[in-house]
């Protein structure tokens, strides 16, 4: 029996360390796909700050994160003591992992990718015009304080867990956190140089390279299965099997709902809203793709790929909301789907495993509104909480030691600005907008 216990622990590890360098690969994804979102004289400080933030929030969640959000203390937020520091805690004191038998440091390492993901998904939202240090200020805080203490109230067993919200690879604790705390930079920093008009026109401020978007897009497709398989925290062969298919079937399907709402609205097949769409599919099928059919996550996706694409369109042309990638739409309106869509398509108990609590069945599968009224509530905590710690850090920087470039600097460019370096040295004369 013991030799069957210890296979058993060394397989789920195992599995659980894998993923986790499933999910690590989406940083390369994140740099290919903001980069080539952005003009070519931003190419450079586009991927220092991939790289940076993943540095940043692994320091941050190391030291104080990760005790924040799984320890022992109130509804709210875990309690912090100097000896449980840099994850030196017993594993005793993470009273939210007590179902989950596997070695701490490996539960660590798996959890710090999402932090890592938490804070890049802010770096596409204000590209080509924040400080460059001021954008590692910001990630160190966010992911010391900010998405812990929001990842306590569900995945930490806090109070929206108690109330019944279920988000089981990060919808909500991770992608709308990161969506609004780039909503918040936005508002904070504003749009680039040349991107509104005095009418209020929007000008288009095109990317350098599509063919990097679409790799970034392909590798970020490939990570994102270690983002929700991992979460089982063990192997168990059909419901790993079942979250593979509909994960994969949301991102097809958003991709091809991204891919006819922008032939309906622009009349053209536009291969960026289409990687986006199929990312808005895969951010939306975190939350329940142990908890539906694959019907269901089929249609969770395309929806998801629909509200991608106008959402872009909306927060350029009616908000003037300006984020060169479409992170807030991708993450933060992708995320918020994800979360609702639970609520109404989460079927009847279908595998029984032991790290995994499920919710009520949603709307569509026999059940009452409760589900989808506890997700809505968990919606709106983390939307108001994220928003708003990210908004007052942006803005205690923009009036302490500032967050913007000079104009010179931006419609220069960031790369020699910041970093004193170009992508692609000997390539003068791009002819890029400003």
């Amino acid at each position: 029996m013991e030799d069957i216990q210890h296979i058993k622990l060394t397989v789920d590890t195992l599995w659980v360390l894998i993923m986790g360098l499933l999910v690590f690969s989406m940083n390369s994804g994140f740099a290919m796909l903001e980069t080539g979102f952005c003009r070519s004289k931003n190419a450079v400080n586009m991927l220092s700050k991939t790289l940076a933030a993943f540095c940043v929030s692994t320091v941050a969640f190391w030291i104080a994160g990760f005790t924040f959000m799984f320890s022992e203390g109130n509804k709210f937020f875990g309690y912090i003591e100097i000896k449980n520091l840099f994850l030196s805690g017993r594993q005793e004191i993470y009273a939210a992992l007590n179902n989950i038998h596997l070695p701490l440091e490996a539960i660590f390492f798996f959890q710090v990718m999402f932090a890592g993901t938490a804070a890049t998904i802010v770096s596409g939202a204000i590209a080509e015009r924040v400080k460059f240090g001021s954008f590692l200020f910001f990630t160190f805080f966010m992911s010391m304080i900010i998405y812990p203490i929001s990842g306590h109230w569900v995945l930490g067993k806090g109070f929206l867990y108690a109330l019944g919200v279920r988000d089981f690879a990060g919808s909500l604790m991770v992608h709308t956190v990161g969506g609004m705390a780039a909503l918040a930079g936005v508002v904070v920093i504003g749009p680039r140089v040349g991107k509104y008009n005095r009418d209020l026109s929007s000008n288009a401020i095109l990317g350098h390279s599509i063919p990097m978007i679409t790799l970034g897009g392909f590798i970020l497709w490939l990570g994102w299965f270690g983002f929700n398989l991992g979460c089982t925290f063990g192997f168990s062969p059909q419901l790993c099997s079942h979250i593979a298919v509909c994960t994969n079937a949301s991102a097809i399907m958003g991709g091809l709902g991204a891919l006819c709402t922008s032939y309906i609205l622009s009349k053209k097949p536009d291969l960026s809203m289409v990687v986006n769409g199929l990312l808005g599919g895969l951010v939306a099928s975190t939350a329940s793709c142990p908890y539906v059919h694959l019907v269901s996550a089929n249609i969770i996706g395309f929806i998801a790929g629909c509200l991608v694409v106008i959402s872009i369109l909306y927060m350029d042309k009616v908000f003037r909301i300006d984020d060169p990638v479409g992170a807030i739409s991708v993450h933060g309106v992708g995320g918020v789907w994800g979360a609702l869509a639970l609520g109404l398509f989460s079927a009847p108990t279908q595998f029984d495993y032991q790290n995994i609590s499920y919710p009520a069945p949603g709307v569509f599968f026999g059940g009452s509104f409760d589900q989808l009224f506890c997700q809505l509530i968990g919606v709106l905590c983390v939307v108001l909480w994220s928003f708003t710690a990210s908004f007052w850090i942006w803005a205690i920087l923009k009036y302490t030691v500032g967050v913007r470039v000079s104009q010179k600097v931006e419609v220069d460019g960031l790369d020699i600005g910041e970093h004193g370096m170009e992508a692609y040295p000997g390539f003068a004369g791009s002819g890029e907008s400003i």
